[in-house]
């Protein structure tokens, strides 16, 4: 059995269906989980709940952690670190191995124009310093040999029918609504973006990859570098819009996030989109032989998904 922990978002879905390469036990656990493939299981789960959390994980070989909490930093200071105890407990009760799915926050501002597996650890953010705290948790287990776990990290995604993307909120939604695009801090600035159907593919492969575990993976992204105006024109022009667009600086976020909470918790992070931000994915690529989707190729199947 392999089970995924958040199974209806971004990556849940496209990972349920890689899965079926290695497996028809599938089991995915939400608040309200949906099937995937027709021989999944579906199991309803609060994963605040420990006890949730263990009868989920009973009889896994294979755990993925794939959910994605609330975008507020109370949530996540309140609920992540409860979150990944009752997934990790779970998991050496039954044996199971962990896939994490992880984001970049974790790393310092100044590595971000080439992130790699090494990157120092030295997170700007409070949510940032959220996620680097799960990590520690994760890896006190496996340096102790209490666990074997893996870390599969991505840039933000993008990707066919992905209602959280930064690409779809901040351009493809307002072309769609024939509304100018907007961009954070600096549109000259190149920033990584990750591919969906790539991110569940690799997932999937590592967490069957004997291999692959007690390690921290980037999931394959393109090396291509392309900057905040790029991004806009090339969706612009696939969607056969002009890629009138504006920045939104930080000024700007303090002054809506007074009366727009989400975008109030976006200031924190603008250190992402004020410099050079590139996701250095080698690692994966050259151990599997793997080349990730071009931003051309990415964004014309985003488009199309609408």
């Amino acid at each position: 059995m392999q089970t995924i922990l958040g199974s209806g978002g971004a990556i849940g879905k496209p990972l349920a269906k890689e899965l079926l390469t290695y497996t028809d036990k599938i089991r995915l656990v939400a608040r309200n989980p949906k099937k995937v493939n027709e021989t999944d299981e579906l199991f309803k789960a609060d994963l605040t709940n420990a006890s949730d959390v263990d009868n989920a994980v009973a009889g896994s070989e294979i755990v993925y952690l794939t959910v994605g909490l609330e975008y507020k930093l109370k949530i996540w200071k309140r609920q992540w670190p409860v979150v990944m105890k009752n997934v990790i407990d779970a998991c050496q009760k039954h044996q199971a191995k962990l896939v994490f799915l992880d984001n970049v926050y974790l790393y310092a501002p100044d590595e971000m124009n080439n992130m790699t597996e090494n990157s120092r650890v030295d997170p700007a953010s409070k949510k940032g310093k959220v996620r680097a705290d799960l990590i520690k948790m994760l890896l006190a287990e496996i340096d102790a040999g209490r666990l074997t776990a893996l870390v599969a990290r991505s840039a933000d995604f993008y990707g066919p029918g992905i209602a959280s993307s930064p690409l779809g909120i901040m351009v493809l939604d307002n072309f769609k609504k024939n509304k100018k695009a907007f961009w954070q801090a600096d549109a000259g600035k190149s920033h990584s973006f990750t591919f969906t159907p790539d991110a569940a593919k690799a997932t999937a492969l590592l967490g069957n990859t004997a291999d692959a575990y007690n390690e921290s993976w980037h999931l394959p992204t393109s090396s291509e570098r392309l900057t905040g105006k790029d991004f806009i024109e090339k969706i612009g022009a696939e969607m056969s819009v002009k890629p009138r667009f504006y920045i939104l600086s930080k000024t700007m976020i303090s002054v809506l996030g007074i009366f727009i909470p989400i975008v109030k918790e976006l200031r924190e992070m603008l250190y992402q989109y004020d410099r050079d931000y590139f996701f250095n994915s080698e690692k994966f690529t050259r151990r599997f032989s793997f080349r990730p989707e071009t931003y051309d190729d990415g964004i014309k199947k985003m488009v199309k998904a609408g």
